[in-house]
């Protein structure tokens, strides 16, 4: 498969207009089990979500459990409404009823489905929220300097957390593949990690990613490439980079880039 970035326009906004761009290569191995979605609502401009989902659990059961995160993802936000239902409360229960629906379909298969969760929905007014489950990260730049980002759910992520590794240590640990929390687990809840943004502004860009892009770059790389570049050319850019960085070993790659371009000012009017 090669590599894949889709532009999704959305109706200006007042103070800032949005671009968006997906991108999605299966990278290495045999099969894609990542699944990536932005989505303007279908009924009030200016609100956005974005969802990447990292499947796992054999070559079916992955693409399983991210394919289930995706249609209940569609589902939810189709009936979403700014300013009468909460952001949070429909983040919430994206995790909560794709996790149900991921466990129920372990029952009947053969595979063990999991999948992490990253997404953020963005209203009107430039408020958003994000949910992350997993080692799925988002990214909040402005002006392309990292301002936040997810903290994984992951093994490793504890050992830094202790102080017992760095973070240059945690991105080549041999046990950087294990996760603490994702949706699907038997007995363990999936996380339950949220943040507000109070107001996004004008040059600030949101990225919601697989470890299989994040994995091959520092934040300030990032941060640059997605502020000087479109979202289309930034997504491919960084999955064309991260193929070259891994060497012939690399994962499925899934992005989500949403940017807020500011307005050209209005020139005065002539005398």
């Amino acid at each position: 498969m090669k590599d894949r970035a889709t532009v999704a326009s959305a109706p200006t906004t007042p103070g800032f207009r949005l671009a968006a761009a997906t991108g999605l290569h299966k990278g290495d191995r045999p099969y894609q089990q990542d699944q990536v979605l932005i989505m303007n609502h279908p009924r009030t401009p200016g609100c956005v979500l974005g969802v990447v989902a990292d499947g796992m659990g054999g070559r079916s059961g992955g693409r399983k459990a991210s394919d289930q995160v995706l249609m209940t993802a569609r589902q939810l936000f189709s009936r979403y409404k700014p300013g009468r239902d909460e952001a949070v409360a429909t983040l919430r229960q994206l995790l909560e009823d794709a996790n149900t629906v991921i466990k129920l379909t372990a029952i009947s298969s053969e595979e063990e489905p999991h999948s992490t969760l990253a997404a953020f929905l963005m209203n009107p007014g430039g408020d958003c929220v994000w949910i992350h489950a997993g080692d799925s990260r988002i990214y909040h730049f402005r002006n392309g300097q990292l301002i936040k980002r997810t903290k994984d759910h992951s093994y490793v992520q504890a050992l830094v957390d202790r102080g017992e590794i760095s973070e240059a240590e945690a991105n080549i640990h041999p046990q950087g593949n294990i996760l603490l929390g994702c949706l699907g687990m038997k007995s363990t809840p999936p996380p339950v990690d949220i943040h507000l943004v109070p107001k996004l502004e004008p040059d600030d860009l949101l990225m919601a990613c697989s470890d299989g892009l994040w994995h091959y770059f520092t934040p300030e790389e990032m941060g640059r490439v997605l502020h000087e570049q479109s979202p289309r050319a930034a997504a491919e850019l960084l999955v064309s980079e991260a193929r070259r960085r891994a060497r012939g070993t690399g994962d499925n790659i899934s992005l989500v880039v949403l940017k807020l371009e500011a307005l050209p000012v209005a020139a005065d009017a002539a005398d």
